[in-house]
This record gives C-alpha cells, sequence and structure tokens, in this order.
C-alpha cells in the first residue's frame, strides 16, 4: 500500500468481485473510499437474498475485508452510505449495524431507494481514514 497522496486500488479475494467497472476500493493519502457493497457471497458471486439479517450482515463483512485489504480496521471508518429499498427495516438494519459500529459511531446517512444493482435490498459504501 502506498501512503503517499498516489490512488492505489484495492481489492481482495475474500468480497465480492466489482459487478461493473469500479474497484472494490481506492485508497488516497491516508483514507480509503470502499465502494458500495451489496450481499454477494464472495466464492460464488451469488446475491443473497430472503433474510435481511443476513444479508446486512453479509455486507457488513465484505466491507470488513476490503477495509482490512486496505490497511485498516473498522475503527477507522468516518462515514457510511446507507442505501435500502425498505426503511421499514431500518430497526433491524440499526441492530445489526450497531454490532458493527456501535463504539465507533461514523458518520452515515440512510436513505430509501426503488432500485439497486441486481434487485439488492441493501447497498453500503464506507469512507475510511487513518
Amino acid at each position: 500500500m502506498n501512503s503517499g497522496s498516489e490512488r492505489t486500488i484495492v481489492s481482495t479475494p475474500d468480497a465480492p468481485k466489482a459487478i461493473g467497472p469500479y474497484a472494490q476500493a481506492i485508497r488516497h493519502g491516508g483514507l480509503l473510499f470502499v465502494s458500495g457493497m451489496i450481499p454477494i457471497h464472495p466464492e460464488t458471486g451469488e446475491l443473497l437474498t430472503g433474510d435481511f439479517e443476513a444479508e446486512v450482515t453479509l455486507v457488513l463483512e465484505n466491507i470488513r475485508a476490503v477495509v482490512a485489504a486496505g490497511g485498516m480496521g473498522l475503527e477507522n471508518v468516518l462515514k457510511a452510505t446507507v442505501f435500502m429499498k425498505d426503511l421499514g427495516q431500518f430497526g433491524k438494519f440499526n441492530e445489526i449495524y450497531n454490532r458493527y459500529f456501535g463504539d465507533i459511531l461514523p458518520a452515515r446517512e440512510t436513505v430509501q431507494v426503488a432500485r439497486l444493482p441486481r434487485d439488492a435490498s441493501i447497498e453500503i459504501s464506507v469512507i475510511c481514514g487513518k
């Protein structure tokens, strides 16, 4: 990893491959920008559906893997952006999210959207810093 101001692509086989023309993450200086993750199994490339809590957990585990590949941990997350198809699931989402970020409390916005890639129910991206 380059700790200077150059742009470095970060990737790991422990998170899903990008499903479009983008990187899993970009490191620039002391910041790590992690692309939006949907609940895809890294090993199979299959989308997890039907169990919202498992979907959120998979997304957060995938994010954890990319953040680790970028030389950081979840404690370095400064901001999270969350897109959900159904804000009626917001309470369940917060319970799971709190298990990962309860002691960290990054900045966050959560919005309901009409549609996500592959018709996923949730997508989360994060920005990390050292």
